[in-house]
This record gives structure tokens, sequence and C-alpha cells, in this order.
């Protein structure tokens, strides 16, 4: 009896064992045919799950017998279900073909590069910032885009003044005043108008942020000799799109903002308005305010004109107004007899247009026109001297797209005028001028084959009182396999000679004398980069991305400002160069629900002036980023991050310390509303518990060198509603 019990155990297990069937299928693209990794597969009703490797490959073991269903989905593309009948008639892999999303196609296209290719076919290397990450960084400083640049590798935000904690951005070691910072597209952050501009641009009307790092002249003209970030404001889907967001934080700040956008028949608006306050904050007790007492008013309208399926047109406007007022608390706090104390008091107007015209001719040709307009004032006023100045710029372009499968070419000319004027408080030379500058262009991209697209470029302008600029670009982009991929690029680049400096916005412009067309010339520069990207899956769970960029930028006769024996500051193309190099390392681990993000960055970025060299000062030669993010869709989201900063040369030949900086956010989410929870450096590092920040009296302090934060730990809470 036992024999036959065992044998009916036996037949049992085995018809069991063989009930178990292995389902493999290879991902691709409904469109082009090409594979896709990183597709998560569910078997429904289970657990049973993995992620397509990097040959699109999905293998799930343990199938019953039946029909059984599963699901396809990836970021991009629509979910889809299929059903099989198992066990299975053939055992080779299935085909399944996902549709790309209507809705998020607009969202992995680049407009910077002004191309019909997406970004992972583009030669050109473009970092990509989606909405959602800016949603994330819009928790932790709703008000401005300090935080979203200065924790991408390659990029460190350079505090200027330790009042008014005015920021400029530096790409791979070079200054601020080489990187164009664009709205749609549009330079209107150039100039006197980049003046407080990190501090002035909030991030949460933006769907978008695109970084090129490196020469980036060919469309953009002067300026982009370290690269350019372009910000790219959301538009309007037939969905209406109602949001609000309310934040404050314990170094009573507060941050009120909403957006509104939705396309009717034949218009489309969006609408964002936000007023951000400050108190003033000194967390060490220096009496000196480490973030300034600051009130700011933004609206940014914009109409959308849909005359019909070739035709469009928009037109918006960016406005926002500002007083800012940072120094001796005693003095902000109005305390009497406080006259005499330090402080620095800075009030901005800034109103800019933007105007846009498509016409698409036919399948594979569109024009397109454009213009801009961007006005800003700005005052300061520090004990004894008053800053009074106004910019007042226009851009103008037109270009003509023409694209196919394998050639794709856009032609055009574009027109620069800048013209500032300052109110003379003293008898010191004027520094007005008008800057007229005219250039054409022309880009191709071509595929050459399914491994080799390559994308050239030639630009020429010609500067009023500067002459003639040539300036050639190529990249290429080599496929060399689904796993591998590789892009090389390479350009010249110029920046006509400018008053706004990082070294004469230290010095709120006091004794700095006028640039001399006659003596100034153009500073000009070439430079190439060269990335490596991997990617890969592990197991059935485990997704790996890697980036390694090697970069290089050589500047001739850069342009500096040097003391006088009279006390006074003049701009000299010194006889020498900058040699900025390095390497950015990127990697990206995701298990389940969690992603860890890591990135290094290895600056060298050395001066060689009149034959005496020494290290670039304020750039961290050795950067690294942590971030771990745990994330349940529409659930919860969980931040931690950690950043690294080694010691940097300061102006004095003196070095830094080196310093980390640590943060948490958590978000728990509801499908109408969130709120937050957000610690920003919570081991609270601050330049002030490594030494003092001023010398002198504390009426008449002298600064230093600004290299770590002074609001030390920052704790926030926020609300967001979407209706």
């Amino acid at each position: 009896m036992k024999i036959y019990i065992f044998l009916l155990a036996t037949l049992l297990s085995g018809s069991a064992i063989h009930a178990q069937n292995t389902f493999r299928a290879v991902i691709k693209d409904a469109d082009d045919r090409e594979i896709l990794p990183g597709v998560a597969v569910m078997l429904d009703g289970t657990r049973n799950g993995t992620i397509a490797d990097a040959d699109g490959l999905v293998v799930l073991h343990h199938i019953p017998d039946g029909r059984q269903s599963f699901r396809f989905s990836c970021l991009g593309y629509q979910e889809i279900r299929q059903t099989f009948l198992f066990p299975l008639e053939d055992d080779r892999p299935v085909e399944i073909f996902l549709e790309v999303e209507t809705e998020t196609l607009e969202e992995i296209f680049i407009t910077s590069t002004r191309s019909t290719r997406t970004i992972q076919s583009l030669p050109t290397r473009v970092e990509f910032i989606s909405g959602e990450e800016l949603e994330e960084k819009g928790n932790m400083r709703p008000g401005d885009i300090r935080m979203l640049l200065n924790e991408s590798t390659g990029i460190q935000t350079q505090q200027t003044s330790p009042l008014s904690a005015n920021a400029s951005i530096r790409i791979q070691g070079l200054d601020g005043r080489y990187t164009q910072i664009l709205k749609d597209g549009f330079p209107i952050y150039s100039g006197a108008a980049g003046g407080l501009g990190l501090l002035q641009i909030p991030p949460l009307d933006l769907r978008q942020v695109e970084i090129i790092k490196g020469a980036s002249s060919t469309l953009y003209g002067g300026g982009a000799i370290a690269g350019l970030v372009n910000l790219i404001s959301k538009t309007p889907d037939k969905e209406r799109e109602l949001s609000f967001h309310f934040s404050g934080t314990s170094a009573q700040g507060l941050d009120l903002s909403g957006f509104y956008a939705q396309r009717f028949n034949k218009a489309g608006l969006t609408l964002f308005a936000a007023r951000n306050s400050n108190a003033a904050y000194d967390p060490a007790g220096i009496r000196f305010s480490a973030i300034p007492q600051f009130e700011r008013y933004t609206l940014n309208p914009r109409l959308f004109l849909y005359f019909n399926p070739r035709t469009t047109l928009n037109f918006g406007l960016n406005t926002s107004v500002e007083k800012r007022l940072g120094g001796d608390m005693r003095y902000i706090s109005g305390e009497q007899g406080s006259e005499q104390c330090y402080f620095e008091d800075n009030g901005t107007q800034r109103l800019s247009s933007q105007f846009s015209l498509e016409h698409t001719l036919n399948d594979h040709a569109k024009w397109t026109i454009r213009n801009s307009y961007h006005y800003f004032h700005r005052v300061t006023e520090i004990p004894g001297y008053t800053f009074d100045g106004r910019q007042d710029g226009t851009f103008s372009e037109i270009n003509y797209l023409h694209s196919s499968d394998a050639v794709e070419w856009i032609a055009g000319g574009n027109l620069w005028t800048d013209r500032f004027t300052e109110k003379k408080q003293t008898d010191a030379p004027a520094r007005d001028y008008t800057q007229t500058t005219a250039g054409l262009f022309v880009q191709n991209t071509a595929r050459l084959s399914d491994r080799l697209s390559i994308e050239s470029g030639l630009r020429g302008d010609y500067a009023v009182n500067y002459g003639f600029s040539l300036l050639p670009r190529i990249s290429a982009l080599l496929s060399l396999s689904p796993k591998w991929t590789s892009r090389i690029g390479g350009g010249a680049g110029y920046k006509t000679p400018t008053l706004f400096t990082e070294e004469s916005e230290r010095l709120h412009y006091r004794h700095v004398l006028p640039i001399d067309p006659e003596a100034n010339r153009p500073e000009r520069s070439y430079g190439a980069n060269a990335d490596v990207n991997y990617m890969t899956g592990i197991g059935d769970d485990v997704a790996l991305s890697v980036n390694q960029l090697f970069f290089y930028t050589n500047l001739r006769r850069p342009l500096m400002l040097q003391p006088l024996d009279d006390g006074q500051y003049r701009f000299r193309n010194i006889d020498g160069h900058t040699d900025t190099r390095g390497a950015e390392t990127n990697l990206k681990i995701s298990y389940a629900d969690f992603t860890l993000f890591i990135g290094y960055t290895w600056t060298d970025a050395v001066v060689d002036a009149d034959g005496v060299r020494y290290q670039n000062p304020l750039t961290s030669k050795h950067r690294l980023n942590n971030v771990l993010m745990y994330e349940v869709e529409d659930r919860w989201k969980i931040g931690l991050e950690a950043y690294y900063y080694s010691p940097q040369k300061l102006t004095d030949g003196t070095n830094s310390k080196s310093y980390w900086i640590c943060g948490v956010m958590i978000e728990k989410i509801w499908k109408p509303v969130s709120i937050y929870a957000n610690f920003e450096n919570f081991t609270d590092t601050r330049q002030t518990r490594f030494g003092p920040i001023y010398s002198g009296a504390v009426t008449q302090p002298v600064f230093n060198d600004i290299y770590a934060p002074l609001d030390g730990f920052v704790a926030g809470i926020g609300l967001k509603i979407r209706l």
C-alpha cells in the first residue's frame, strides 16, 4: 500500500513540476522596432515579475498551465496586457511591441538642439532633468533653481555675496559668465539681467531642464563657452492642470505659488504666479544675515494660438519685482542707532517677453520666427555707494528646419541688441554701452548607419566693435551595441567683454572702470568632451547604468579684473590662458522601489596669467553626489542626499576646508494632495563653523570668499494641491 501511495505522490509531484512553464519575450519599440531595455513585466495576480535586460529580453519562470495574463510597462510607453495559453507551442521568445505614450512624447524630446530627434538618438550630449525630478527639487527650494543646478555633476553654484546670497553657475570649473541661461531658448538672463538671476527663477512652472556642457555656440552664439542651461516651460494640454504649492521653513521662509494650464479649441493658456519671502536669518549669531530679508512677486502668463494644424503662435511674459535687504541684523530690524551699520539693499524689476510663430510647410519642413525683449532694473545700495543700472535687450531669430529619417538640416540667422544705462552717483567714468551682434548658422544631423550619427554646425557672428567670429562644432554618436554607446564632440566659442562678472559683483561694481572696446578683446576658446554609456540588467530585479565623461576647455586671453594704484579696478585680457580638464562619473542603480545615484566630478582648472600658474579660485577639485530615493508610485517619496566638496583654493592663496552637506526629504502622496517635510543640511554645515567670514570692523567689514553654506540646517514643510 505504501508503494502505491509513494508512486501516486511521485506522479502528482511530477505533474505539478511539469505544469510550471517558462515565459520568454523580447520587448521592442512599435515604431522603429528597436529593443527596449528596462521594461517591467508582471504576471497578473502574482508577485512574479522581472525587468527587461539591455537586450530587451525577459525571462519568467514558474508559469502555471492555462491562460495567463502579463502586464508590460515602461516610462514613456503605453502599458499593455497580453494573454498566452500555457504550455506554449513554441519555446522561442515572443516579440512584444510597446507604443509611445502620447502625453509623455514631448518630454523625451530635447528642444535646445532644435532637432526632431529623441535624446537617445542625438549626437550632442544633453543632460535632461524631467518634471518629476524638478518637482522633488522644488520641495527643497521652491523659490529658485540654485539647488536644482548645484546638485548636478560638473556644476557648482558659487555664492558671490554673503549678504544678498547672490550666486552664479560654474560648469566644469569655468566662471559663471561663460554659461548661458535660457528660458524656452531665449537669452533673457544675460549681461546685467543675470544679476540675482539664479535667486529669481522659480522651478515650479518648468516642464524640463536641458543642460549642454562644453561649447554650444552654433545655435545660440557667444557666451556658451562652458555650456548652456535651457529652462523649458510647461505647455497647455486638453486636460486642465491646476495646482498650488505652499511651504514654510524654520528659517522663516514662506513660498506660495499657483499654476494653471489648459488648451481649448483654438487657444491655450498657462499662468504661473508666486510670492516668495524670507525674514533675515542669522544662525551663527554674528550679527550678519546668512539669509537676507526679501519679498518677491512673480507673474508669468503665456498665450497659445493654434490657427490650424500647421501654424501655431505663442506669446509669454515673465515678470518679477523684489526687495532684498541683507547685512547687520540691527539695521534690518530698524533698531534705533543702527544708521552706521553695514548693509546691502537690492531692489530689482524684471520684465521679458517671448514671441514664437511656427509654420509647418509639409511633413519634412518648418519655419520658425522668434523674438524676445527683456528689461532689467537693479538698484544696489551699500553704505556710501549706490549702483543704479538698467538693461534693455532684444533677441530676434528666423530659422528653417528640414528633416528626414536619415538627414536633418537647420539654418537661420539672429540679431541681439543689448543696451545698458547707469544713473551715475559719482564722477567716475560712465559705464553705459550699446552692443549689437548679428549671426548666421547652419547645423546638420546625419544618421550614417545604425551605429554612427554625426551632428556638425557652423556659425558666423559679427559683433560691433569686436569684429567677426567663426564657430565650428561637431559631435558623433557611436552605438557600439545595445548596452554600449559613446558621444564625442568639440567646438569653438567666444565671449565679448562684459562688465558683469563674479569679480565685479563682489565689489558691487564700485570703482570698476568701464569696458574699453579699444583695449578689451573677445575671449576665445576651444574644447572637447567624450563619454561612454553602459546600461544593463543584473538578474531579474536590478537595472544598472554608468556614464563616464571626460572634458577639456582652453580659454585664451581671458578677461580679468585687476586693481590699480589709485584704488580703482579695470578689466584686462591677460597674456595667458585658462585650462579646465576633468572627468564626471555617473552611476545609477535601481532595485524594486529604490534608486541610488552616485556622481563624482574631478575638475582641474588652472590659470596661466602672465607666466604665473595657479588654480582657478573657488573650484572644488573633487565633488561627490549621493542620492538614495525610495518611491512608491502615487504613495510615497523618500530621499536621502549627501554631497562632498574638497578643499578649494581661495583668492588670497589659502585653501578652504572640505565639507559634507546632507539632507532628507519625505513626501506622502494622495491623488489630489501631498504633504512633505524637508530637512536640508541636517548636519548644520556652515562656513561660520570653520572661521570668520569677514575681517575688520563690523561697521566696515571686508568679507572673505564664500565657499560653503552660511544658512546651515533648515527644516521645511509643504503642501501641494492638484485639482
